[in-house]
């Protein structure tokens, strides 16, 4: 994985820098990404972690389903559609994708909490590490997200 990311990001877009979506999802990897990049003379410049409550994740993961159709998304809470089960738009069956459904969430959540939790301390420790608050509307984590990456924040602080 490492090398495939260094391969990635030597490319020509990624001159200005990159960002990364769900990795380095373990310690391993993230001190294997910090060792590979310091050898090319770069480094990880933030890390931003969208805090989310248990609860909330739940909620978010759990509701969510698709048109087998058109696979146009819905979300129980937030966005259902007019008439329970069907699509709006063609009339389709909706589903809910295994990943999805609270007991794959949970199992997902555990893994993050086991794997993935202790890097936060790793980049923390490295005062690079940038907490924003998940549990507001999309929006709003969207403006504090950009707020971070452009620079208006400082390393190891919490948005929001």
């Amino acid at each position: 994985a490492i090398r495939m990311v260094l391969e990635r990001i030597s490319l020509p877009d990624c001159v200005s820098g990159c960002l990364f979506d769900g990795f380095p999802r373990t310690l391993e990897q993230a001190e294997a990404l910090d060792k590979a990049l310091a050898e090319q003379g770069k480094s990880i410049a933030k890390v931003i972690y969208i805090q989310v409550t248990k609860e909330e994740f739940l909620k978010r993961l759990s509701g969510r389903w698709l048109c087998r159709n058109c696979q146009t998304p819905y979300h129980l809470v937030t966005s259902p559609p007019k008439v329970q089960g069907k699509c709006d738009k063609c009339g389709g069956e909706l589903y809910q994708r295994p990943d999805d459904n609270e007991e794959t969430v949970r199992e997902r959540l555990g893994v993050f909490f086991a794997q993935t939790a202790p890097i936060l301390d790793y980049y923390r420790k490295q005062n690079k590490l940038i907490e924003v608050n998940g549990n507001l509307g999309i929006q709003e984590v969207a403006r504090e997200v950009i707020s971070v990456l452009r620079g208006e924040v400082s390393d190891n602080h919490k948005v929001s």
